[in-house]
């Protein structure tokens, strides 16, 4: 049986049993699918509006599932009606300095609203109506605590942003709307990734509430998802975890990517494209870099889930080829092509993607 096909791991502790809440049309907590999240780079100002949408078209078509969206002026506010009338997945309004753009967020048609944890305090005497407002539309609240946004009484308590400090600040703002009678998401982040998971088991044994994960200011592509890959992996094994965000300093899309192949990784989310390669060695007869590129650009957007080897000498080259839905060995400037573990034909390397992969491709079964 291909790879791409394996069901996931029996060994997998069973899922936190959470609240489940909906963010527009996307069910979070429960039993459902664990979700990607993005945020757009942009401003959400009439001159950057469109900038935001074709950001978050672009991020949709990577595989997100809710998007979020600065809101720190009423300049930002008041296109918000224009922005959520197109996308196609749900926006989350980041509310950060004025609680009266709360209210504009929810009018506007916003499918969850993010109150700054930083501000809260300041919020206080409009907490009750912010809750009324939301209940009413059915609209969730997303409390999110992180090192930058730290209740300063957890500070002077704990002295720095332990999990500790986190859990107990993000409690205590998720307390002042549970007075309300509301209470939704709730998320605690920092950059450190041993902190993140401290804090979340913390956090899950504590409360019910749908979890949304992050290492916040992961930092650089390469260094942020491998952050993010490592907290979130241990997480979600253990069960923890409803949605995700990988906070990476990089477009949009790319931590939509980077999230998608964390949970296709974990057995969370069906399978895309996966390029098995080998990392080289002398034994090369080809430049397997360029190859393995190019085999990952001439796939990209293929509508059927794939794991495509490539390999480059004939040593291990033909056995590991044999796993994956496609794959191919080289050496001697041929390639040997393989589908389903079988050997189809050998041909030139300057043939082995358009005229070879690609082709047999299209004999795979969905």
């Amino acid at each position: 049986m291909p790879l791409t096909h394996l069901p996931p791991p029996s060994s997998r502790p069973p899922r936190r049993r959470s609240r489940q809440i909906h963010v527009g049309s996307v069910p979070v907590g429960g039993d459902s699918p664990v979700s990607v999240q993005t945020m757009t780079t942009t401003a959400t100002t009439d001159t950057d509006t469109d900038t935001t949408l074709r950001q978050m078209a672009t991020a949709t078509a990577a595989g997100c599932d809710i998007n979020r969206v600065a809101v720190p002026s009423q300049d930002d506010a008041d296109p918000l009606p224009r922005i959520t009338a197109r996308p196609p997945i749900p926006i989350i309004a980041n509310i950060h300095f004025q609680p009266r753009y709360v209210f504009q967020a929810i009018d506007a048609g916003c499918a969850a609203v993010r109150v700054s944890p930083g501000n809260i305090m300041k919020f206080d005497d409009k907490v009750k109506e912010i809750a009324k407002a939301a209940q009413a539309a059915c609209v969730p609240i997303r409390i999110g605590v992180n090192a930058g946004s730290l209740d300063e009484r957890q500070l002077v308590k704990h002295g720095s942003a332990t999990p500790q400090a986190l859990v107990e600040s993000a409690l205590w703002e998720c307390s002042l709307f549970e007075e309300r009678c509301f209470t939704d998401l709730i998320a605690v982040k920092h950059h450190d990734p041993q902190t993140v998971t401290s804090a979340y088991r913390l956090l899950a044994a504590q409360c019910d509430y749908p979890l949304p994960l992050g290492v916040t200011e992961a930092g650089t592509p390469v260094q942020g998802s491998i952050k993010s890959a490592v907290a979130f992996g241990v997480l979600l094994s253990e069960g923890i975890g409803d949605t995700i965000r990988v906070s990476l300093s990089a477009p949009p899309a790319e931590q939509v990517k980077a999230g998608c192949q964390i949970l296709q990784s974990l057995g969370l989310r069906p399978r895309q494209l996966e390029i098995v390669s080998c990392p080289g060695c002398g034994r090369l007869q080809v430049d397997i870099h360029r190859l393995a590129a190019r085999v990952e650009a001439a796939f990209e957007g293929f509508p059927k889930p794939l794991r495509i080897a490539v390999m480059g000498c004939v040593v291990n080259g033909p056995d590991e080829s044999r796993d994956a839905d496609l794959g191919v060995s080289c050496g001697n400037g041929k390639g040997q092509i393989f589908r389903n573990g079988e050997v189809i034909r050998t041909v030139p390397e300057h043939r082995i993607v358009e005229a070879a992969l690609l082709e047999e491709a299209q004999h795979l079964s969905p």
